[in-house]
């Protein structure tokens, strides 16, 4: 499988690529734990350099907070691209990409980023892309599913991209990934199709889901 570059680096030299994606992974590491005002010169220590050698990859904290937005969709896309590719049905590829979420912790990220962001991350035409890339590999896996028969016929797209960013909170004595997992599996069985109880409301629609990713 070919290897991605990672969003920024083209035209960087080995250690400069090297220097960023430690700077990114740092920033995205602290901002899961502390939120996006972290002091950028934790991040720089964090990630092993000077600060000036972040300032001169990122001039200022939101150049800082769209790269790990960028990887964040980046990551996504390669996700579902290979649930897609390597799950033997499209109902088994929907359950991988979700728990791929849910690994990636995309709920607290999205909580964390949004406030901060806004509509400065989202206006990029390269974001824009790679928004679109993710909505239809979620509109592909969810239709197939349906279609299959795997997926209970009254969810939308849409939501499942409310699920993507599912969040559980959990009591400092229980184990977040152990108690995420178990209510993640819990609402991948109420997902099967098949007999269950109707749901209240209406399904999320495809324009839902674009709306809910801000595809314009």
């Amino acid at each position: 499988m070919e290897t991605r570059k990672q969003p920024g680096t083209t035209g960087l030299r080995a250690d400069a690529r090297r220097n960023r994606d430690l700077i990114v992974a740092a920033a995205q590491d602290l901002l899961l734990e502390r939120g996006a005002d972290v002091p950028l010169e934790e991040v720089a220590r964090q990630a092993g350099v000077g600060i000036g050698t972040l300032y001169r990859r990122f001039p200022d904290r939101d150049a800082l907070l769209r790269a790990v937005g960028e990887e964040c969709l980046h990551r996504l896309e390669d996700l579902a691209e290979s649930a897609w590719r390597e799950e033997p049905d499209a109902w088994h590829a929907l359950c991988r990409f979700l728990r791929g979420c849910v690994e990636l912790r995309m709920g607290v990220l999205s909580a964390k980023l949004e406030p901060h962001l806004n509509q400065r991350l989202r206006a990029g035409h390269d974001l824009h892309e790679m928004r679109q890339r993710v909505a239809a590999a979620v509109l592909r896996m969810t239709e197939q599913a349906q279609a299959d028969g795997t997926l209970r016929d009254d969810i939308g797209p849409g939501d499942i991209a409310l699920l993507m960013t599912m969040h559980v909170y959990t009591p400092p004595a229980m184990p977040a990934e152990q108690a995420t997992a178990r209510v993640l599996e819990i609402v991948l069985s109420g997902l099967r199709g098949g007999s269950a109880p109707a749901l209240p409301g209406t399904a999320l629609t495809g324009d839902d889901l674009h709306r809910y990713i801000a595809v314009e």
